[in-house]
């Protein structure tokens, strides 16, 4: 699945999630929460901002609001500590500024913050999403007091350009071009490509080849039987020859012998108003108070 704009779907009376995941790893999105990544055992890269970040024990990240990241582990034993939060409890408090980097270099209490706010969500007592905003409140105030600040710019209309170029490749991938995107987002040739690298550390091709492998994926797997010619026209490949070799290249299988249960793992952003599950489906969930 193509990755889109996640939605939390927090229950009415709170705010704040947490949960432990093993072997995380998910693709490319974006919310606008917040989030905090805490490693409690292992090592795993997480991408954000623009780099990636290689996370080891006791190791904490910062995901601020509206940033695009994705996740990988790097040991399938990695046990993962997420906190994610609604902006809105930090917004009145933070003003103008916000962490110079993702990466948060103090130490912090998080598996002790963790098993109070997870304590606090399972008994759902009275007040107890103002309570869990409040820890939220107390464990942001010490880390924005101690780690280096940046100014928050305001917000970056090539940005929000971007994420409409993406959305406006993901409905219209069999006939897209570099030259459609080049002049959707007005930029020379040259400047794109440096900019869409940077923002998804891919190549434009790759990103619209993933695109079309993606959705010939979808339409080997449905009911309806196609043909091979009738896929790879559909899916803007061209030709039967061109189609086999991106495909093979993209999943390591050809057409034909795609396994039934493939899922195709992807670091691409796809922004969307709707709500979907990031996580690749070979990462556990180990505990969590609410869901989404």
């Amino acid at each position: 699945m193509i990755a889109k704009r996640e939605v939390w779907n927090y229950p009415q009376a709170v705010k704040v999630w947490v949960g432990k995941y093993k072997n995380s790893h998910n693709l490319l999105h974006w919310h606008y929460d917040c989030e905090l990544l805490y490693v409690e055992r292992g090592c795993i890269d997480v991408f954000c901002e623009k780099r990636t970040h290689t996370l080891m024990n006791d190791d904490l990240l910062y995901v601020d609001s509206g940033k695009v990241h994705y996740m990988q582990a790097r040991d399938p034993e990695t046990v993962l500590i997420v906190i994610i939060f609604d902006f809105d409890i930090l917004k009145p408090y933070i003003g103008d500024v916000k962490l110079a980097s993702p990466r948060v270099t103090g130490k912090y209490p998080i598996p002790a913050i963790y098993r109070e706010l997870r304590d606090i969500l399972l008994k759902k007592e009275p007040f107890y999403g103002g309570e869990a905003a409040g820890k939220i409140i107390s464990l942001m105030s010490s880390i924005f007091r101690n780690e280096p600040l940046a100014p928050r710019a305001a917000a970056d209309g090539t940005a929000k350009r971007f994420m409409e170029l993406l959305e406006d490749i993901g409905n219209k991938f069999e006939f897209y071009t570099f030259e459609d995107a080049v002049a959707f987002m007005g930029m020379s040739e040259a400047y794109f490509s440096r900019y869409f690298k940077r923002a998804t550390g891919t190549t434009f091709s790759q990103y619209l080849n993933y695109v079309r492998t993606e959705n010939a994926i979808s339409m080997l797997t449905e009911k309806d039987q196609h043909t091979m010619t009738e896929i790879a026209g559909a899916c803007g490949f061209g030709t039967i020859r061109n189609f086999n070799r991106i495909f093979k290249a993209m999943t390591g299988f050809s057409p034909s012998n795609l396994p039934g249960n493939y899922v195709l793992s992807d670091k691409f952003v796809y922004p969307s108003d709707n709500a979907f599950n990031p996580t690749l489906f070979d990462c556990e969930l180990l505990e969590s108070a609410n869901t989404n």
